[in-house]
């Protein structure tokens, strides 16, 4: 098993590999650690907070294990004086060990998660890429500015993964699902549901 060092945001929100995060940052531990990954050309780890806050640093986050890395592809200072950044899911990983270094910055040692086989989406699950293509249009810049591919089963479920309204925890047991075609047969209820 190889394992790595790797900064961690966590947040009440995830991404899925693949898939755009647009970030206000306004601590100066998650500005340093954007200069870092910026400088160095690496990426931070997103973690869904299991309990606690996104700011403050008086105690460790709890987060969920299993996380995705991004990488910063974007950035601007916006009208309030905060740092914006677009970053883009890359891989999952799993967290190994967690601790928090002086400055509050939260780091884990890693190991990374194969990446999801390149399936074709199944024809029962047609409905799901049919939907996902009249959505894209309405999901804004971020979306528009993905490369689109209907017909993998991987790249629907988790653009659908992150766009259909659910609980965070429902969003971060189909990151967790290590089977495209598996995950397309979880969403298919919600979609259903929705009409």
């Amino acid at each position: 098993m190889n394992s790595r060092v790797l900064p961690l945001f966590p947040l009440g929100s995830l991404v899925f590999p693949g898939g755009p995060l647009p970030l206000r940052i306004f601590e100066a531990r998650y500005v340093d650690m954007i200069k870092r990954c910026m400088k160095d050309d690496t990426g931070f780890g997103v973690v869904l907070l299991a309990r606690g806050s996104e700011v403050g640093k008086t105690a460790a986050a709890a987060t969920m294990g299993v996380g995705t890395e991004v990488r910063v592809i974007d950035f601007d200072r916006l009208p309030d004086g905060l740092l914006g950044i677009t970053a883009r899911g890359q891989e999952r990983f799993r967290i190994l060990r967690a601790w928090r270094e002086a400055d509050g910055l939260n780091m884990g040692e890693v190991e990374d998660l194969p990446p999801l086989p390149r399936v074709r989406v199944p024809l029962e699950y047609a409905l799901l890429a049919d939907i996902l293509e009249r959505l894209m249009p309405e999901l804004g810049a971020e979306y528009a500015a993905l490369p689109a591919d209907y017909q993998d089963a991987g790249w629907v479920g988790a653009r659908l993964a992150e766009v259909l309204s659910m609980e965070p925890f429902e969003r971060q047991a189909l990151l967790e699902v290590d089977d495209p075609v598996a995950r397309l047969a979880q969403l298919m209820p919600l979609v259903r549901g929705a009409n």
